[in-house]
């Protein structure tokens, strides 16, 4: 029989049970005191139930459905304003759009669109413009266009501030940065910031990568976290506010049933891709290395089923680079040579062209794509000669710092250029252990 634990914040909210407070650095330009609800369940430690038949079942359940059934007292009466996309719905697939507008509690009265749209249709980088929904009539303002926060006239007549978007897990995804120009945004006109939270998709238990150097924050990673950072996007807002200085007053709502080490298709959630690029889980596992090779001459795959599982150049020696990298060794993952085709890409890198490269075969959730994207761009920056072109800015913005691209120019090789990482990590691990929710 499995053990069974409950995260520190389990249980269902009562009318006597409002919150806990978290502990936070004393900060004198930080609100000291947010809450998380007491709306998280219990789950063995592969996130299942046990039956008494011997069966299991996993009883996760994302902030929205918990929002709905234990916490409505945060929006109920309230106008209401939704930063969400195709990825905010209920384990049923429903839409929080349509849940909470056709709630008789709730007055939503607008919409806050992402990178790639509120359907999620938009390539990478693309502008969005504001507009109509649909569906419910409600203005969708674009905070991926002419801003990227919301302005005081967005948020006029807004009560409170709902997010609910499905992240990556890597430091480089844009959504937990919308979220905390959000949280920026809707402290600085007084109003009340939820986090309706979902897995993280990749594993919370599992923390990889370099710790972004602060002189490099962009919208493409903002706070010093690392490439993979293990966390929730309620955990990442706690941190926010906790130690990266962000005044607003913060509620998250947890999901159920979630335990840190859980798969994402051990939640029996389904996978909407996040964006046009994002369709599996397993290219989220790569993604935290391979997205490092936006910032290259290579093909990352956008236009293919596969993105960022793969790399490729019609100069490549699939074959010779896959046998090289996997001279690695490194746990987890094989490298396969690969051909493919990008179609409707995006990203402008050998539309229609027939690539050769190589292919990310994950063999454990927990596999360390961070390394293995370093010790990729060591392989492919050699074996491509004078067709190598650094996209500088943007792969420093990427990385974090130029420290990785320098070192690659001189030389170093994959273990160099990593070794400094685990003393980062472990500092990271430290200064996040506050905000955690879940066990």
């Amino acid at each position: 029989m499995s053990r069974t634990t409950c995260g520190r914040a389990s249980g269902r909210r009562s009318e006597q049970a409002e919150g806990i407070r978290s502990p936070i650095p004393r900060q004198s330009h930080v609100f000291a005191t947010f809450a998380v609800l007491l709306t998280v369940g219990c789950a063995d430690s592969s996130g299942e139930d046990s039956r008494l038949d011997g069966t299991a079942t996993v009883q996760v359940r994302p902030g929205i459905e918990m929002l709905l059934e234990d916490s409505l007292h945060l929006v109920e009466g309230l106008r209401v304003g939704l930063v969400t996309n195709q990825t905010g719905i209920d384990r049923g697939g429903q839409l929080d759009i349509d849940l909470l507008a056709e709630h008789p509690a709730v007055q939503l009265v607008a919409l806050f669109s992402p990178e790639h749209g509120i359907r999620g249709e938009e390539q990478a980088g693309a502008s969005i413009e504001s507009g109509i929904d649909d569906g419910t009539g409600l203005p969708i303002h674009s905070l991926y266009g002419e801003t990227r926060r919301p302005t005081p006239a967005m948020l006029e007549g807004i009560e409170v501030l709902l997010f609910d978007m499905q992240d990556v897990g890597a430091r480089y995804y844009t959504y937990v940065s919308t979220m905390a120009f959000a949280m920026e945004a809707a402290g600085e006109v007084g109003i009340p910031f939820v986090v309706l939270d979902r897995p993280n998709p990749i594993r919370g238990d599992v923390v990889q990568g370099n710790v972004l150097d602060p002189d490099y924050s962009t919208f493409v990673g903002l706070h010093a976290v690392p490439m993979r950072h293990g966390m929730t996007p309620g955990e990442l807002a706690r941190m926010y506010v906790g130690a990266f200085g962000i005044e607003v007053d913060l509620r998250v709502v947890p999901v159920e049933g979630w335990a840190r080490s859980m798969r994402f298709e051990d939640t029996g959630l389904p996978w909407v891709p996040p964006s046009p690029n994002m369709p599996s889980v397993e290219s989220a596992l790569a993604y935290t290395g391979t997205c490092l090779f936006e910032g290259t001459p290579l093909s990352v795959g956008r236009g293919t089923d596969r993105a960022f599982q793969w790399v490729g150049a019609p100069w490549l020696d699939g074959v010779a680079l896959a046998a090289a990298l996997n001279l690695y060794e490194i746990d987890g993952v094989r490298f396969e040579p690969v051909t493919f085709t990008p179609r409707d890409a995006g990203d402008r890198k050998f539309e229609g062209q027939e690539l050769t490269g190589v292919r990310l075969v994950a063999e454990s959730s927990s596999y360390d794509a961070a390394r293995a994207g370093v010790a990729m761009l060591v392989e492919t920056y050699h074996a491509s000669g004078d067709e190598w072109e650094w996209r500088v800015a943007h792969f420093d913005r990427l990385a974090g710092t130029d420290e990785l691209r320098l070192g690659i120019e001189a030389g170093q090789g994959m273990e160099a250029l990593t070794s400094g990482w685990a003393a980062a990590l472990s500092g990271f691990q430290e200064l996040r252990a506050p905000y955690l929710i879940y066990e």
